[in-house]
């Protein structure tokens, strides 16, 4: 007779609403947004220039980490900033890690991240704005936004988590929300990297643009070990005239 505890039930519950890479993006970016919160001032800013996004630091500076340390980076001065992001990535990428896996979904959300910066690097330096500072997920986010949008566009969602909407207006809704920022004043958010996230989302799920591959790690000490393996057998082979031992 199988048994049921109330251990198992919850980790079944955590498994199915947190897959694993929902939950650590979930966990990191909090963490990093407490820990920063509880420095002092001074801690806090040399955080920041060393870890967020500016074309000063990571183009000049040669700071090449910035375009993938910027997205763990939220502004301590706005709690909504960190809410946002975190509700809409729970939201619209649980469903999207179970579909594709997370090796699949991390892979998409880290690709949108960076085009996100590249974007917002080659603005900055056309425009020789070589100081500014950008931080935070949103380009990622709206990468996994534009990618629900495509992947299951009649589906019903929560605006705004409060008005349901089919997810293919509201990614349209948002995206020419952010056109209109981009064109209106200065309202201290990048409007540049939600853009440049959605677009590569978009052009990644629906164009030709070529499938970017992580190197395999494990599969490439796999493959040198028994070419070693392989070398070894042949000496061994050698040495002994050419008698191994035999199978069946």
């Amino acid at each position: 007779m199988a048994r049921y505890t109330g251990y198992r039930s919850s980790r079944i519950f955590v498994s199915d609403y947190f897959p694993p890479g929902v939950k650590w993006l979930l966990i990191v970016n909090t963490a990093i947004f407490v820990v920063t919160f509880l420095c002092p001032f001074s801690v806090q800013r040399h955080i920041v220039v060393v870890l967020a996004l500016s074309a000063q630091a990571a183009v000049r500076d040669l700071f090449v980490w910035q375009p993938v340390t910027y997205m763990f980076l939220h502004s301590t001065l706005r709690i909504s900033h960190l809410l946002f992001n975190m509700l809409t990535l729970w939201f619209f990428g649980v469903q999207l890690e179970r579909d594709w896996g997370t090796r699949r979904f991390l892979k998409y959300y880290f690709y949108c991240g960076i085009a996100a910066a590249v974007c917002v690097l080659l603005v900055n330096m056309l425009l020789g704005d070589w100081g500014t500072i950008t931080l935070g997920a949103s380009g990622a986010i709206f990468g996994v936004l534009v990618a629900f949008g495509v992947m299951y566009p009649d589906q019903t969602v929560l605006m705004y988590f409060l008005v349901p909407i089919k997810a293919k207006y509201l990614v349209m809704i948002f995206v020419a929300v952010e056109l209109l920022f981009t064109f209106g004043p200065n309202s201290g958010v990048s409007t540049i990297a939600h853009l440049g996230g959605a677009a590569f989302g978009f052009v990644y799920l629906k164009g030709r643009l070529p499938r970017l591959a992580l190197p395999d790690v494990g599969g490439v000490y796999a493959q040198w070990k028994l070419r070693r393996a392989k070398k070894k057998f042949q000496i061994y082979m050698k040495k002994s005239g050419g008698r191994g031992p035999r199978v069946n």
